[in-house]
């Protein structure tokens, strides 16, 4: 969508681009990222989301990328560029592998320090005292604390002078602190200083950090794995034919609609289109969540990414690219796993300040206790301990992990959630209001009961009306047409056919005139004669079928049609209730024929013959009342509500102009997943509220214990890593959630 930067002396259309961002530890780094980049000339918007380690901008055309990231790079950050033909997900390769020998050396550098400190607490038992010389203990950490720890100081330096204060500051800090007081009686006592250093706090607190920034990152990775694996179908190539005949292998970028494709067994499909010629079985399940392969004929519409299990198929290209339907889905979840969150912003000005403060508190925390005669070394240690339990990781990840592990598993169960207000609005709705066709009804009509009324076979009765629908693309024709391949009825030519709009059709069979359709038909072509009455419980479309001779009309049978309800909208209204909303069913259909399908389905309350702005008003009253409504439907009129509802939920079957209304769009026809688009919502805030609160806990617990003297140094390093593990882990749970799980 185009927005436009205000402000300007004429208003200057903007465009979305995306970016990898490297190098940020904490919620303070993607903070001030967003920050540097809301200032550079040209952007109108900036969000960046540290758990996908990714920056989405709004931005005017021209803005060179060189802009953008040399302000970045000046921060300590790197900012690339991801195209759409090349989507990296993955964290850069060379930098993981860095990390990990990092982290390997860390390690091992830091295992002499554990044996020390083991021997140390078994010294009473074993005589042994354990302690390595003083130059082995000063040369392990100077290699930790300069070599591997060089990072913090990076980092830390690059924050600084830009003007805020990040993780890797508290970092630096303590580690410094612990290392400079023990280097300092080192040179100062020598060998006599064995006992008395405090080097283990250093290497440990750098080893145990990097040690839980790998599992967090490792655990980020899962959490987004949903839209990995939407980016993993995409096929790279497409085999496709040429107008000579030929076939040539082409970039699925370089497609164009009207191209025909060709797409063997074990090929994705490489664009949306319609079948030419061919007969397979279609995997859909990544893109729609449907497990069952579905069958595809020609004229059927096969979708990118899809994958051909067992046969052959020329399909002609219709949407590709970004345009396609995958494109489109990987667009939604991206968009919805970029943004922010009211509570998340909340945090955000809570991180700003949480670095300083904390600062402030190990200052006080370190002069408390040397003015109260503990001695220089009980002062820094804790507050060492204060620096290092307060790390905002955990903060920084509450909301982003929750929220990229909801919205993939939504995605992969065919719930696509446009944004994070969406996501956040359907956790309180109350209402839901559902149009019939084709949501909770089948969307087709089917002949419900035939009545003979005169003393013909049943079959011949189809057969003829059968026979005179031929020629009709009406859906009436179609379920005549249905019911008699069905019946294997062999149907006859009709001559002199005629379609009479709104009414029915007439021609003749075997010289004889026949009319099938409503009561007006007969009251335009059999002036004087009333069709019979028949009785019936409501909620049916009636049509006749007559002979016409010279002495008027004689009717021989009464079709009762009817759009039947869907096998699963019992158990989607049953889903809804358990969730303790309201179910309404509003149409523009007969009322007695909403009202028949409302009471086969459930539902709490219908209105019938609603127009599009009635079903507007509808919405409109409910939400002026305090209700949080939200509207499923698939189509154009169904618009206006989609639009006005709390949350609109489109059909994936229905029409476009639905889909591009609302909030969420269901890939499959299935209504039970509108009670699983507002579960999902639902379990993805409470999981961002349980984030928020172990993020906070820990500090408020970790904070005045380390202040008190009750933590040292590396047992803090060890809680600090262990909030922001366990913040992404309980995000994690959120993988295991499908559809109808409670």
């Amino acid at each position: 969508m185009s927005t436009s930067i205000q402000g300007t002396p004429n208003d200057v259309d903007t465009e979305t681009r995306v970016f990898q961002v490297e190098g940020m530890t904490c919620s303070a780094c993607s903070a001030r990222v967003e920050k540097i980049l809301a200032q550079v000339p040209g952007v109108a918007a900036a969000h960046v989301n540290l758990a996908l380690e990714r920056a989405t901008l709004t931005v005017a055309p021209g803005v060179e990328e060189g802009a953008l990231a040399g302000p970045v790079a000046a921060a300590g950050y790197r900012l690339n560029a991801i195209q759409d033909d090349r989507h990296e997900p993955e964290k850069n390769p060379g930098q993981s592998r860095r990390d990990r020998i990092a982290m390997v050396v860390a390690i091992c550098l830091t295992i002499p320090f554990l044996l020390q400190m083991l021997a140390g607490l078994l010294r009473g038992w074993t005589g042994f005292d354990g302690h390595m010389p003083v130059y082995a203990e000063a040369m392990l950490a100077t290699v930790l604390q300069i070599g591997v720890g060089a990072r913090y100081y990076r980092s830390a330096f690059h924050a600084l002078r830009g003007g805020s204060a990040n993780m890797d500051v508290l970092v630096a800090l303590g580690t410094t602190a612990a290392y400079a007081y023990s280097g300092y009686l080192a040179f100062r006592l020598g060998a006599a200083a064995a006992g008395l250093l405090y080097f283990e706090a250093s290497a440990i607190i750098i080893t145990l950090v990097l040690i839980g920034k790998h599992i967090e990152t490792r655990a980020r990775r899962s959490a987004s794995r949903a839209i990995r694996e939407l980016l993993a179908i995409r096929p790279v190539t497409a085999r496709v034919r040429t107008a000579d005949g030929t076939e040539r292998d082409t970039p699925v970028h370089a497609l164009k609609a009207g191209d025909v494709v060709i797409c063997r067994p074990g090929d994705r499909v490489a664009a949306d289109g319609v079948v030419l010629r061919g007969e397979a079985e279609i995997d859909e399940a990544l893109i729609t969540g449907e497990s069952v392969p579905a069958s595809k004929h020609p004229t059927d519409n096969v979708i990118a990414g899809s994958m051909n299990v067992n046969g052959f198929l020329e399909i002609e290209a219709r949407a590709v690219g970004s345009d396609s339907t995958l494109g489109r889905v990987i667009r939604l979840v991206e968009s919805a796993q970029a943004a922010k969150p009211a509570i998340q912003r909340m945090v955000d000005r809570v991180s700003a300040v949480f670095v300083p403060v904390v600062v402030g508190l190990a200052v006080i925390t370190f002069t408390a206790w040397a003015l109260s005669g503990a001695g220089l070394d009980s002062a820094l240690i804790n507050a060492v301990s204060v620096l290092v339990i307060a790390c905002p990781c955990a903060l920084g990840l509450a909301t982003p992990t929750a929220i990229v592990a909801g919205a993939g598993v939504a995605a992969r169960a065919g719930i696509l959630i446009r944004d994070i207000e969406s996501l956040e609005q359907s956790n309180d709705l109350t209402h839901v209001i559902f149009d019939k066709t084709g949501t909770l009804t089948e969307g087709r009509p089917v002949i419900a009961a035939v009545t003979p009324l005169a003393e013909r076979d049943e079959g011949d009765l189809i057969r003829i009306a059968t026979s005179l629908q031929q020629g009709s693309e009406h859906p009436f024709a179609a379920a005549f047409l249905r019911m008699a391949t069905e019946r294997y009825l062999a149907l006859s030519d009709v001559r002199g056919f005629r379609s009479v709009v709104a009414k029915g059709v007439q021609g003749d069979i075997d010289g004889t005139r026949y009319l099938l359709g409503n009561r007006r038909l007969f009251e335009a072509y059999c002036p004087g004669i009333t069709p019979p009455d028949v009785p019936d419980d409501g909620g049916f479309t009636a049509v006749w079928l007559a002979a016409r001779t010279d002495a008027g009309c004689a009717f021989l049978a009464r079709f009762d049609l009817i759009d039947a309800l869907r096998s699963d909208a019992v158990e989607a209204v049953d889903g809804l209730r358990k969730l303790g909303v309201r179910i309404l069913l509003v149409s523009g259909d007969a009322e007695t024929v909403v009202e028949r399908i409302g009471r086969q389905a459930g539902v709490d309350e219908t209105h019938g013959a609603a127009t599009p702005v009635e079903k507007e008003r509808i919405v409109s009253r409910l939400a002026e009342g305090g209700a949080k409504v939200c509207m499923v439907g698939d189509g154009i009129n169904d618009a206006p509500a989609l639009a006005r509802a709390t949350v609109g939920i489109a059909m994936g079957s229905g029409t476009d102009v639905a889909m591009e209304t609302a909030a969420i769009t269901l890939m499959r026809p299935n209504p039970t997943l509108v009670a699983g688009a507002i579960d999902v919502s639902r379990k993805t805030i409470r999981k961002i509220k349980q984030n928020l609160f172990w993020a906070f806990i820990y500090n408020v617990i970790g904070l005045p214990l380390a202040t008190l003297g009750f933590l040292v140094p590396a047992f803090a390093a060890a809680m600090m890593a262990a909030s922001s593990i366990s913040v992404v882990l309980n995000a994690l749970t959120l993988r295991s959630w499908r559809p109808g799980t409670r």
